[in-house]
């Protein structure tokens, strides 16, 4: 049964995260990892930045052979980059434990990822990777999405779930809106892009928690019903 586990890990403890680490642009968030034979080609947005100067500085990096703008809108920019990933023991231990990423996000000098696991063991192997090559990691949380025993909160931390409260009663989700992403970091004392990221986190687990599970559920009663006893 597959795992997800949620971490933090600082950019300068893997190759990418050092890459990606320019000073020239605000939050990036990893799209994909598509792989071109033995290389990983990364597609990620990079947001609020100077993106002249982003390209420069990650196009410089004795990893990078190449970067390349797919895409471009107001506050953001869709980028691939060609690089060598054999020197990143972080994501090698993810592809050597049969991890998948799910999310992942920078914050200043940290990044947060969601990766996903075949089974504990994986998870547990994935980790001792990680020990051995002395890629210092904070797990934030684990828990399985299928059968997930969070409660009444759905799998919410209590900090998600009162950003999500909050920015209901306010009514962030009314229409027309009448309060702001500002607004609710005020309240709760921490950045617009934190309140953010906390909201987009808290509705993800909400679906996984809820919905998923219920329609995996329906699945399993479908083949029930038509299989027999």
């Amino acid at each position: 049964m597959s795992v997800i586990v949620e971490l933090e890990i600082a950019a300068r403890e893997f190759e990418l995260g050092r890459v990606l680490t320019t000073g020239q642009t605000g939050r990036i968030e990893m799209e994909t990892v598509v792989p071109a034979a033995e290389r990983a080609v990364p597609l990620f947005w990079a947001y609020d930045g100077d993106a002249e100067g982003f390209e420069s500085a990650v196009g410089d990096h004795p990893s990078v052979d190449n970067i390349t703008m797919v895409d471009s809108f107001d506050t953001r920019a869709l980028y691939a980059i060609d690089w060598d990933a054999t020197s990143d023991h972080f994501l090698s231990a993810v592809a050597d434990n049969s991890g998948a990423i799910l999310t992942a996000t920078s914050a200043a000098d940290r990044w947060l990822f969601e990766l996903r696991f075949r089974s504990h063991d994986d998870l547990g192997a994935f980790q001792s990777a990680l020990e051995d090559a002395h890629v210092p990691i904070d797990v934030i949380r684990v828990y399985n999405p299928t059968t997930p025993d969070a409660g009444a909160w759905y799998g919410l931390t209590p900090a998600q779930r009162e950003a999500l409260m909050l920015a209901v009663e306010s009514g962030y989700y009314d229409i027309p809106r009448t309060c702001t992403t500002v607004e609710v970091a005020e309240e709760l004392g921490i950045s617009d892009q934190a309140v953010t990221e906390r909201l987009r986190r808290a509705i993800v687990n909400l679906v996984e928690n809820s919905l998923v599970v219920a329609e995996e559920s329906r699945q399993d009663e479908r083949v029930d019903s038509t299989t027999g006893p």
